[in-house]
């Protein structure tokens, strides 16, 4: 038995290609049973099976376990990329980039990064420590949550890659932009004097690790439990909310508030989005049912952009790093982009 048990616990490390082929036909075969089971679900129940309770509930049973399994599936994948890409050598990377060329890296590298906005913050800190210019550092800071492999991923399995490509193109934009004008308002005064402390003391040296396929599989399920871990209330709550939104909010309302004929409903959606916290996972399904009850496609994504990049929480984590005069500054000009991305897709689409 001990042997039996000896040879489970290696499989992973001795045939990690084996393991990734298996748990990937398993994932797909359980995401493709996820809307017939729903709908047995609820007819199993004894409700009015055309009432408002049963779409609500069809919606709850098929999106929390989709936008699970896409969460579970991203985060494996983006934890193997990352044994690739460590934070050391991020930091080495952007350290003494121009402007432009610097903030098109970072941003980038933002769409590689699975972190909220509020975990994004530590890295931020690393990355001044490190010598990258300010305006840089807050490029990353914006598109890290904004713009993330998770967000895109899911978007494309929810609403098709040609949104996910605009959302992408559009939040790059807002990030590279916002960097861009922070960094050419040289407000390096405005950060703690604890953080510009940093900036004069050494950086971690790069680490050079060289890890098997095993060993990077077991780095996917820990990004796993790590990530899906700390998100999954957010999903459920979000995924609750879509649901209550699909089965007992009236189109013609949703229509009329957050339709594209309001041209207050673009900063009204943004207003609404910044006292909230969560992340793509969890704001995705709302979105979802926002879309589907008449809201407009723009609204409804500066609803979620607000929600991941302009946070209340954010805000008074960022407040231990930035002065006043500083986080204003960047709220600002995020919003100001968000506003943008709204009216543009209204507008284009």
């Amino acid at each position: 038995m001990s042997t039996i048990s000896q040879t489970l616990h290696e499989a992973p490390r001795r045939h990690p290609l084996m393991v990734a082929i298996a748990m990937g036909a398993a994932w797909l075969l359980l995401y493709l049973q996820l809307e017939p089971l729903s709908f047995a679900l609820v007819r199993a129940l004894p409700i009015d099976q055309g009432g408002h309770l049963a779409g609500a509930l069809q919606f709850f049973f098929y999106d929390t376990p989709k936008v699970l399994l896409l969460l579970t599936g991203v985060v494996f994948v983006m934890g193997i990329v990352h044994t690739f890409i460590s934070p050391e050598r991020t930091r080495k990377l952007l350290s003494g980039r121009r402007s432009g060329v610097g903030n098109t890296m970072a941003a980038a590298l933002g769409i590689v990064t699975p972190f909220c906005s509020c975990s994004a913050v530590p890295l931020f800190i690393g990355f001044l420590q490190a010598g990258v210019p300010l305006g840089i550092t807050f490029s990353f800071l914006i598109a890290a949550p904004l713009v993330n492999e998770i967000a895109l991923a899911m978007l494309a399995a929810m609403f098709g890659w040609k949104i996910a490509l605009l959302y992408l193109s559009m939040g790059l934009l807002v990030a590279i932009a916002a960097g861009l004008l922070i960094g050419a308002l040289r407000m390096e005064n405005s950060l703690e004097d604890w953080v510009r402390d940093l900036q004069t003391s050494p950086a971690a040296p790069v680490t050079a690790d060289a890890l098997d396929w095993g060993g990077r599989f077991a780095s996917g399920a820990e990004h796993f439990r790590e990530i899906v871990g700390k998100v999954w209330p957010y999903i459920v709550v979000g995924v609750a909310l879509g649901a209550a939104i699909h089965g007992y909010v009236p189109e013609n309302l949703m229509a009329s508030i957050m339709g594209s004929d309001s041209w207050w409903s673009v900063p009204a959606a943004v207003g609404l989005g910044v006292p909230m916290y969560t992340n793509a996972a969890g704001v995705i399904p709302i979105v979802e049912a926002l879309l589907a009850k008449g809201a407009s496609l723009g609204t409804a994504l500066a609803f979620m952009m607000s929600v991941i990049a302009l946070s209340a929480p954010e805000m008074l984590i960022l407040r231990k790093v930035l002065k006043p005069k500083l986080i204003v500054t960047f709220a600002s000009i995020v919003a100001i982009g968000i506003l943008f991305v709204g009216f543009v897709f209204n507008h284009v689409l």
